[in-house]
């Protein structure tokens, strides 16, 4: 849970050059983590992504491993390791 904030939360999945490829919406009350594997999954081009940029929610094993099984390297901060302002 992410604090049990109303509304929606918009997730973006872009190119390299900031071009917004899809678009998702989930409740407000969840994890921003978990809009990142129907982001992936709804994805369909001629080449799939090589690497994800990402912030400190997505940094958990978890999804680290869903993706490395899909071939897709993670470039997220650390929690604790990393500055926000990088």
């Amino acid at each position: 849970m992410d604090r049990g904030q109303p509304g929606s939360k918009m997730h973006v999945l872009s190119d390299a050059n900031g071009l917004p490829l899809l678009v998702g919406i989930s409740a407000g009350n969840t994890h921003g983590s978990e809009g990142l594997k129907p982001m992936v999954t709804g994805h369909r081009t001629r080449h799939d992504p090589q690497r994800l940029h990402a912030d400190k929610a997505y940094d958990r094993p978890g999804l680290r491993r869903w993706l490395r099984g899909k071939r897709i390297g993670v470039r997220s901060a650390r929690k604790g390791i990393e500055s926000s302002e990088r």
